[in-house]
């Protein structure tokens, strides 16, 4: 990307291509590209995250019916659910500490919710975190981010041999043995059901296992177990960063927190449960939430190969093959995009002002053909998990221990994200 941005208008800061270049709308856009993705393919294989072409193609429209609304729908009781078991144990936390680390937290109650909902799971994994798979999950992104960050280990025979490379594939071992006895069982389950009793609520791997293309072609074995555990991955880890950075936000400004608590107060009144028609009455605090992910995007960078020369609003050109990188988080901080980008302003996302936006300025889901498949899912989430923390709870920083962000295959804090929680009176 050209490093001389100086003079250009706001909605050319971008560096992004003329919107009518062809390569946007060829199949799956531009390839993805990087280090990070390809070190993940050991864990969850050639999915959709990684696929390119045709294959990507294919995957993306027998997937896209997974995330329909009507699908969606009863996920919303079930992230209730979970929320609700994390909320408890932090009323009993607080008693004994000052502050809660959240991340920690977050990250298992993801990781319930998506194994409830995608694969109607029930991993008791908030109350037994020391669970094999657990364990495993959490492995293979710490060493994946240790792997990235450490150079000789990019060399496969040097990674392979290594004692961090021998615990990363006893992780993807102990993932993958799992996910295909998730596989063979539902495949059991779903011969001894009647087609009637599948209807009633068909998750994530169901639509999976009954998916065909126009020729009445399934996924293969392999494609399964990559795309169950890409959706593992994208739905567990990224929507534990952006609820946690949600959190922390509410905590640093206290003004919105209240303003939140307010209209979430007079929404649901002593209820404890979000419905799916709560979700789109909740103007102000979905503002807040945008707004978090602007400031803290739960994907820091994306990468792509240029399948096509790519021209600039300034003249300049890059050819096609180029490895390029893109860092969301700058994007979302750069003062030539978004007027004084360090201010927690929600307002940014309200109705008047977003249509003036370009569309490429905030990316916290990606955009063009790749973009996150399973946002609304996300979004879903993080809505559930905002509210019902603050119905709840009053939250403030840790002002002895502020986070120390660090981009890792998501953003996280070197120390954790840590926040002091009162109960609501």
């Amino acid at each position: 990307m050209p490093a001389d941005t100086k003079g250009m208008e706001k909605r050319d800061c971008l560096g992004l291509a003329k919107r009518e270049d062809p390569a946007l709308n060829s199949v799956g856009g531009y390839p993805k590209t990087g280090l990070t993705y390809e070190f993940l393919v050991p864990w969850i294989g050639r999915g959709l995250l990684i696929l390119t072409g045709p294959k990507w193609f294919q995957h993306r429209r027998l997937l896209t019916p997974a995330f329909h609304y009507d699908v969606l729908k009863p996920y919303v009781r079930l992230t209730s659910d979970c929320t609700r078991v994390m909320l408890d144990k932090w009323e009993k936390l607080i008693l004994k500490q000052r502050t809660v680390e959240l991340f920690q937290h977050v990250s298992l109650m993801t990781l319930d919710t998506i194994m409830k909902c995608a694969f109607s799971c029930d991993s008791n994994c908030q109350m037994d975190s020391d669970n094999e798979y657990i364990r495993a999950v959490y492995d293979i992104s710490y060493l994946a981010n240790l792997r990235l960050r450490c150079f000789p280990y990019h060399n496969n025979a040097i990674f392979h041999c290594s004692p961090h490379g021998f615990r990363f594939r006893k992780a993807c071992r102990i993932t993958h043995n799992h996910t295909d006895k998730v596989i063979q069982q539902r495949k059991v389950s779903m011969k001894e059901e009647s087609e009637l009793e599948r209807m009633k609520h068909l998750d994530f791997l169901d639509i999976l296992l009954c998916a065909k293309d126009e020729n009445g072609q399934g996924l293969s074995d392999e494609d399964l177990r990559a795309e169950v555990d890409t959706f593992m991955f994208e739905g567990h880890d990224t929507t534990a960063s952006g609820i946690s950075w949600i959190l922390y936000c509410m905590a640093k400004y206290p003004e919105h927190q209240q303003k939140c608590r307010e209209e979430i107060q007079e929404l649901l009144g002593n209820r404890e449960t979000m419905e799916w028609e709560d979700l789109g009455k909740i103007p102000y605090t979905t503002m807040c939430i945008k707004e978090s992910l602007r400031l803290y995007p739960p994907v820091p960078a994306v990468g792509r190969t240029l399948n096509k020369p790519v021209t600039f609003f300034d003249g300049r050109s890059v050819p096609a093959g180029t490895s390029t990188s893109l860092s969301v988080y700058a994007l979302h901080r750069n003062p030539l995009v978004w007027e004084n980008p360090e201010v927690f302003d929600p307002f940014r996302f309200s109705p008047d002002r977003s249509t003036n936006r370009n569309s490429y300025a905030y990316l916290p889901f990606a955009a063009g053909p790749r973009n996150c498949i399973g946002q609304n899912f996300a979004m879903n989430e993080m809505k559930v998990a905002t509210v019902l923390t603050l119905q709840r709870f009053n939250l403030a920083p840790d002002l002895n221990n502020p986070p120390i962000i660090v981009p890792q295959l998501v953003l996280k804090s070197t120390n954790g994200i840590h926040v002091r929680l009162t109960k609501c009176q």
